[in-house]
Order: structure tokens, then C-alpha cells, then sequence
């Protein structure tokens, strides 16, 4: 068996705090209304002088220091992400030079919307195996600020904006992530279209179709990873989902019968900031102590597209 563990984490969020109360000056909407639906109280939002650049780079420095991975040993760098500052180059090309990766070190952008960081766990995965250097720098980052419709209140009070970061080491004695992948192709129920089309480049979402399609798709991800991996739920330390909502997270534990205790998150504080929101709940479990060396997490990960992913990654 082969396959990746992780090594260490980081994450930056930017410095603007933007409340219910914020939102509702500009929409109509409350905290009540906010809350109550989706378990967000407060999101962040970049500020001048803050990009999706910056925060990658301060994500991804945190993540090597505490890998102790130096930039020269990583052999593939992924940033999972919709909302990067160029379309080209991506935005891992813009670490690849400030963070003085080697010039021979894979560097691509991947969009998987909400499940971005999953599906880019797994392709560092695969490439690592025939990568000379065996580390790999793994980032879920969105600004999704930049593509919110402010005066649609269905949708403005969902985003917030913020990078998780990870460092991964494979090894031919290390377990698999025991991925699973796939997408039910829709363009209708939640979408940002393209620039210079005939409609603005915010995100759409009509919010029922999705969260049934959530529903059901988070625990049945989980259990096919679990039964690629020949494990059971009580296998498992930490479930880390998406945060998109905390009514689908409750709706996906009932459903699985876990404790709900394994199954904390951060919705409350970050609203939903798509690629970035496993790795930045992966990075809060670790530096708060609630996910340590040996443990196992298992990330799943659903969104545009429709997309999902699970992965059951193992603590270095």
C-alpha cells in the first residue's frame, strides 16, 4: 500500500469581520433570519491590501514551518480554488516564485468548487507517487467576496473569504486516501458564470435542489470511503464536511449516526468559503488540540458542479 499522510497545516483569513448585523444594513435580512437558517453568524471579507495571493502565501508558509518542510522539497503544489487574482497564471504558479519552489515542481490551479480541496488531496496523491520529491503543498483558497451578489439576500449572507493550507508526505508505507470522486453535471442550480458572458459573474444558488442534493451525498460519500478502506464509522477521530450550512451537517450526522461531537465546525465564524473550508476546519482541529498524530479524518467535501469527495486522511 501506498499512499499520503499529513504533515502539518496552516491558514489565513483576512482581517475584516463582517457580521449579520453588517449584512443586514445593505439587505434585507437579520441575524435571527441568518442564523437560524444556517448556523452562520459572521464571515470575513478582504480588505485593501489583502488578496487571494496574500492569503495563500501566508497559509502556505504556516503550513511548511510546521511541517518543517523546506520550499525546495516539494515536488507538487495544488491550490484548489474559483476565485483566484489572475486566470492565468494560477495561483500556484504565484507561489511557485514566492516561495521559491524548484522550477520543476508541478504547479496547477484546480476547481472543484466546495470540493476542491478533496479532489486536489487526491491528485497530489497520485503525483507524488512518481514525483522525485515526495511533499506535496496542498491549498483550498477563495475570495468569494469578490463574486457575491450584494443585493441577492438568499445568497450575499452564505460566503466569506479565507485559505487553508497543507503539507503531505507520501511513502510507499503510508495508507491511501481511499478517494472517492464524482459529479452529477449541472449548470442550473448553483453557478458563477464566466467573465464577459451575457450575465454577471456572481454566484447563483436555488438553495432547496441543493441542499437535497447535499444530504444525500455527504453520508453516502462517507460510507464508500469507509468501505474502500475496510473501515467502520467508529474508525474514524474527526469528520471534517464542508461548511455550507450547518442544517445540511445536522441532517449528514443523524443520517450517518455519529456523535455529533466528532463532527464539530467553524460555520458559525467563517460562512462558506468553498475550496478553502476543510482545510481551514482540518488546520482549527489541529492547532486546537481536537485532532492529533495517528488520528484519522474523514473530509468530504460537496458543491458546484455538482460535485462531491471524501478522503480519510491520516495524521502524520
Amino acid at each position: 500500500m501506498s499512499g499520503i499522510k499529513l504533515l502539518g497545516t496552516g491558514s489565513a483569513v483576512p482581517s475584516k469581520v463582517v457580521t449579520n448585523d453588517d449584512l443586514a444594513k445593505i439587505v434585507d435580512t437579520n441575524d435571527e433570519w441568518i442564523s437560524t437558517r444556517t448556523g452562520i453568524r459572521s464571515r470575513r471579507y478582504c480588505a485593501e491590501g489583502e488578496s487571494h495571493t496574500s492569503l495563500c502565501l501566508a497559509a502556505a508558509r504556516q503550513a511548511l514551518g510546521r511541517a518543517g518542510v523546506k520550499p525546495e522539497e516539494v515536488g507538487v503544489c495544488i491550490v484548489a480554488t474559483l476565485t483566484p487574482d489572475y486566470l492565468t497564471p494560477a495561483a500556484a504558479c504565484l507561489l511557485q516564485r514566492e516561495l521559491g519552489l524548484s522550477e520543476d515542481t508541478v504547479c496547477f490551479d484546480l476547481n472543484a468548487a466546495c470540493s476542491g480541496f478533496v479532489y486536489a488531496l487526491h491528485t497530489a496523491e497520485c503525483l507524488l507517487a512518481a514525483a522525485p520529491r515526495k511533499y506535496g503543498l496542498v491549498l483550498g483558497a477563495e475570495v468569494l467576496s469578490r463574486i457575491t451578489d450584494f443585493s441577492d439576500r438568499g445568497t450575499c449572507v452564505l460566503f466569506g473569504d479565507g485559505v487553508g493550507a497543507a503539507v503531505v508526505e507520501w511513502r510507499a508505507g503510508y495508507p491511501s486516501l481511499h478517494a472517492v470522486l464524482g459529479c452529477r453535471g449541472n449548470d442550473e442550480v448553483l453557478y458563477a458564470p464566466g467573465v464577459h458572458s451575457d450575465r454577471p459573474s456572481y454566484i447563483h444558488m436555488d438553495g432547496q435542489p441543493v441542499f437535497r442534493f447535499a444530504v444525500e451525498a455527504v453520508p453516502r460519500c462517507a460510507r464508500e470511503v469507509l468501505s474502500k478502506a475496510g473501515l467502520g464509522l467508529e474508525d474514524v477521530d474527526r469528520f471534517v464536511f464542508h461548511q455550507a450550512n450547518q442544517r445540511i451537517i445536522d441532517f449528514a450526522v443523524k443520517k450517518l449516526g455519529i456523535d455529533p461531537a466528532k463532527c464539530t465546525g467553524n460555520i458559525e465564524r467563517t460562512g462558506n468559503t468553498s475550496a478553502a473550508s476543510v482545510p481551514l476546519l482540518l488546520d482549527e482541529l489541529i492547532t486546537g488540540g481536537e485532532l492529533r498524530s495517528g488520528q484519522r479524518a474523514l473530509c468530504v467535501g460537496f458543491g458546484g458542479g455538482l460535485t462531491w469527495a471524501g478522503a480519510l486522511l491520516e495524521l502524520a
